[in-house]
């Protein structure tokens, strides 16, 4: 399987992360051991949502897009929660 992932910072929740690859457990890690320059600085991360897919090329051309302006808006939208829509209500 090939995944596109979304990743958020735990401590900065502002700093948010996509990214592709085939291992998503290992590759969470090193996203949280600093192995990778893009996140090393917003460690630790959270993963927020994955999406699989059983075609390499869809699921790269799901990463650009989700980079792009319009995929922003749409994983705005529709793939990160809202701070609001994770607080427990008492």
């Amino acid at each position: 399987m090939h995944y596109v992932y979304l990743l958020r910072s735990e401590p900065h929740p502002d700093q948010t992360y996509v990214g592709y690859t085939r291992d998503l457990q290992n590759r969470l890690k090193v996203h949280n051991q600093g192995g990778s320059p893009h996140t090393s600085k917003y460690r630790p991360w959270g993963l927020v949502t994955y999406l699989a897919f059983s075609n390499k090329t869809q699921a790269l051309e799901f990463e650009a897009y989700l980079k792009s302006h319009s995929g922003k808006a749409f994983a705005a939208k529709r793939l990160w929660p809202r701070f609001a829509d994770t607080r427990v209500s008492s």
